[in-house]
């Protein structure tokens, strides 16, 4: 019982959160915020949402974490090195994406210090010239080599892997009416989440 009261308190979590972080990533809610508080809106949205996608994220991971359900696997000695090893690298290669494209301007703390506005610019060098997602593919390593796996884990892996495919293809459409044809053609290149060396030109 306690296996699906929290395999469906932890999908009812996952999409009520995946909702709100879409909702608040719409240009809708910050223009709407705009109208209201002006330019502190713009320079602080940033920020603001990712801080509400924290802290709302929050009692999403509690659920499983207080209704694991039944494990279904666990990753034991010696391969659990190994997935550890492979995990730390997704950690590390998640901070030096963040690096790359500036951790400030990503956690929104220089647009609230900033009193002039700052040009987007396409990403395509670095971790972005194997992957157009690179954050996302680290992401989904890091979850997924989880070493203990339970019911409740599944649905919210499950749950946020989905989030990330479909909120992957809004950030695209976002990106093509940005950049156009630039991004077009990077987008025709790169693979989304899964590196393809051997088709590089």
């Amino acid at each position: 019982m306690n296996g699906l009261t929290g395999g469906i308190l932890t999908l009812l979590a996952v999409a009520l959160w995946g909702a709100l972080h879409s909702k608040l990533a719409t240009p809708r809610v910050k223009q709407w915020l705009s109208r209201r508080l002006g330019s502190s809106a713009d320079r602080g949205y940033r920020l603001l949402y990712n801080l509400v996608a924290a802290a709302t994220l929050l009692p999403v991971l509690a659920i499983p974490a207080r209704i694991p359900g039944p494990t279904l696997y666990q990753i034991l000695s010696p391969w659990v090195f190994v997935t550890t090893a492979v995990q730390v690298i997704a950690v590390l290669v998640i901070l030096m994406v963040l690096l790359q494209t500036g951790a400030s301007s990503f956690l929104g703390i220089r647009q609230l210090f900033s009193t002039q506005g700052t040009a987007a610019r396409l990403m395509v060098s670095g971790f972005y010239r194997w992957v157009r997602h690179p954050l996302y593919t680290a992401a989904l390593v890091l979850i997924w080599l989880t070493p203990v796996m339970t019911s409740s884990t599944l649905i919210l892996f499950l749950g946020f892997t989905l989030y990330i495919i479909i909120g992957s293809r809004y950030e695209e459409r976002q990106l093509a009416a940005d950049f156009g044809e630039s991004y077009q053609e990077y987008r025709l290149k790169i693979p989304a989440f899964i590196p393809r060396p051997w088709r590089r030109s």
